[in-house]
């Protein structure tokens, strides 16, 4: 860390930090494309992503006075002049609003935004891609990013109605894979599917009434995953539209989290592909 420069801060409301305070009420609103990295795993998935010039780099870093030894390796591997503020314990809780046991904190920024059907255009001849659709819990999200990133999926595409995944929690939940994972976010769910249909994915949507077994499905060069919101699922519109498959289950329960069943799916789906092994 030759030439790191710390930043001791002693008032919770110094404007320096500003953008960490009281952080649980500001993810949940107008963020212009910034978002807060928490974690020694997101902060170092955030320093790979800032260094390899994809499309996030980081702003400034707050940290708890003890965790500066403990992430050294990280630090290094961000620009020098990016900020890297300290505090005590206690102006750390009084920052962020809430005890802040892992004591680390980066800001973030996403610096382009891609529409679906341009992330559909610049896909490979094989693919993998999760679709997500209503999906609205910042968990669940979080969990879809992971296995995507776990089974080697090419990118994520969400709709309209779904979360962002650059909510503190669902970037955390995911383990910074959302850092790594080409994603877009917008547009209905229809749209999205019909861009990936006119790109010659074969699309299966994933339900509990599904009429295909998921071991059965055959493998194509492109292949597309469909889940939905727990509870009501996917719409009727998609699932007369498009292939349908299920997950053999026990019949004393009626389905699956849609994280573990994205993840169940997906692994089937990349090893029919050849993609795991």
């Amino acid at each position: 860390m030759s030439g790191r420069t710390f930043i001791t801060i002693e008032d919770p409301k110094d404007p320096r930090i500003a953008e960490f305070s009281q952080i649980r009420e500001r993810d949940l609103t107008g963020r212009s494309g910034r978002f807060i990295a928490e974690g020694t795993v997101v902060l170092r998935m955030l320093a790979a992503a800032h260094r390899a010039a994809r499309d996030f780099r980081a702003e400034k870093i707050l940290l708890l006075k003890n965790r500066v030894d403990g992430v050294g390796d990280i630090l290094a591997a961000f620009p020098e002049d990016i900020p890297v503020y300290i505090a005590d314990a206690a102006v750390i809780d009084a920052i962020a609003g809430f005890h802040l046991h892992r004591g680390v904190l980066a800001l973030g920024q996403r610096l382009s935004v891609a529409e679906p059907a341009d992330l559909v255009g610049r896909l490979p001849e094989t693919s993998l891609v999760l679709v997500g659709c209503g999906i609205s819990n910042h968990d669940n999200v979080g969990s879809l990013f992971r296995n995507a990133a776990a089974f080697s999926a090419d990118a994520v595409l969400l709709d309209e109605t779904s979360c962002d995944p650059l909510y503190r929690k669902a970037l955390r939940v995911s383990v910074g894979s959302v850092l790594a994972t080409p994603y877009a976010r917008g547009g209905s769910a229809e749209a999205m599917l019909s861009s990936l249909a006119d790109a010659g994915f074969s699309i299966w949507a994933l339900s509990p009434a599904g009429r295909t077994e998921l071991s059965s499905i055959p493998a194509a060069d492109r292949m597309a995953l469909v889940v939905g919101t727990e509870g009501e699922g996917l719409p009727s519109e998609i699932l007369t539209r498009f292939a349908t498959a299920r997950i053999a289950q026990s019949p004393q329960l009626d389905s699956l989290n849609v994280g573990t069943a994205a993840g169940i799916a997906l692994y089937s789906m990349a090893r029919a592909m050849g993609r795991i092994s």
